[in-house]
């Protein structure tokens, strides 16, 4: 017996693929369709990977052409999955903030809120409307490097809605819980109530017009990260690292948290900081303490971009203690090393507008939000 390819085609013509409206040849899941006497192969096309729809759809053919056209039809389903382009970079805008930076860091301790500071300070001194928002809830720097440790919010109205006031310092508008607790008191809550108040200092303050929103992420990748980004639009994510294998490993996972699928924030770029020491009185050599060039490797086995290195410099930790970030040093080396950097992250912001449609926050339904994705 030989078997009618358009009689095949208008059999499968009485199936829809489960997730799509119209039936699977209207569609274009049919690929093709090809019959060698008693057997016939299709192929498929289908544009989601999961393993009970891709078996369902075999099924469905198998049955139909057995039942519509001929028993005895040996059949053979060749699928392929092509995944159309990620739906969730597509998005709103927060009225009056364009580019939302979040700078994160996989572990504790290598500096990133010193270099959000001195990030900031920077686009200040560039002519930009800069803000920061302190989203380290259980370790809030920021009153302290900008000196602003007792300053308190005070609470505005603005179109007949009670808004908060950013606390102002060097031209940079902030929030921060540090605002909100006595220096020494230790924020002992669960990851609904920090999120609560990050909600709060996000969408009942009166930030603006703002070029940039630098947010401070606290380290790791963990509840905080996940509703941040399940309430902003962020545009993109700086990754802060040290050189040495250990911290290097945690920024792996940071950048990996960033570019999930159900996450896909896009990383502007890895930035090394403590990267080598200079002595004052020897201004030419470098002690790479920590190692030599890790984040800058990093960012090249990933595939990010090096946005640049910090050195390890008395002055930077100094001015930070102090409450006036070592950025705003006129005319010192520090000064250019930030200039470069920030003037790097501008540029990636740029690339990134150009190419991508705005972010939209992320929608977590299921628990795959709170797992490791494996990337190919």
């Amino acid at each position: 017996m030989k078997l009618d390819r358009k009689e095949i085609l208008k059999a499968l013509e009485t199936i829809t693929i489960a997730g799509e409206g119209k039936n699977m040849v209207e569609s274009g899941a049919v690929a093709n369709v090809l019959t060698f006497g008693d057997e016939v192969v299709v192929d498929l096309v289908l544009h989601t990977p999961a393993m009970h729809i891709k078996k369902r759809a075999e099924d469905d053919i198998k049955k139909t052409i057995h039942e519509l056209i001929s028993a005895d039809a040996k059949i053979k389903v060749n699928i392929k999955v092509e995944t159309p382009e990620k739906a969730e970079i597509k998005g709103r805008a927060i009225p009056g903030i364009k580019n939302i930076i979040a700078v994160a860091s996989g572990k504790g301790g290598v500096g990133k809120s010193t270099v959000t500071a001195n990030i900031a300070v920077t686009l200040a001194k560039m002519g930009f409307k800069v803000g920061v928002l302190d989203a380290d809830i259980y370790g809030p720097s920021m009153p302290i490097m900008f000196d602003v440790e007792n300053e308190k919010p005070v609470s505005i109205t603005v179109d007949g809605k009670s808004k908060m006031k950013p606390i102002e310092s060097y031209e940079i508008k902030m929030l921060s819980i540090g605002f909100f607790t006595a220096p020494s008191q230790a924020v002992i809550w669960r990851g609904p109530m920090a999120a609560k108040a990050l909600n709060q200092m996000i969408f009942d303050a009166d930030w603006g017009e703002l070029d940039f929103m630098l947010l401070d992420l606290p380290p790791g990748t963990g509840d905080i990260h996940l509703s941040i980004m399940q309430s902003l639009p962020i545009t993109g994510a700086v990754v802060v690292s040290t050189p040495q294998a250990v911290a290097l490993a945690d920024a792996k996972k940071g950048v990996s948290m960033f570019m999930q699928d159900n996450i896909n924030v896009p990383v502007l770029g890895i930035i090394e900081n403590m990267a080598y020491f200079t002595p004052e009185e020897l201004p030419d050599n470098k002690y790479y303490i920590f190692g030599q060039e890790g984040a800058k490797n990093l960012a090249e086995d990933l595939n990010v971009p090096f946005l640049g290195e910090v050195p390890i410099v008395q002055s930077i930790r100094e001015a930070g203690d102090y409450g006036r970030p070592a950025a705003l040093q006129t005319a010192s080396p520090i000064e250019k090393v930030f200039e470069e950097i920030t003037r790097n992250v501008v540029q990636e912001v740029v690339n990134r507008n150009e190419s991508l449609p705005a972010t939209e926050a992320i929608k977590i339904t299921t628990m795959a939000g709170c797992s490791a994705v494996k990337k190919n």
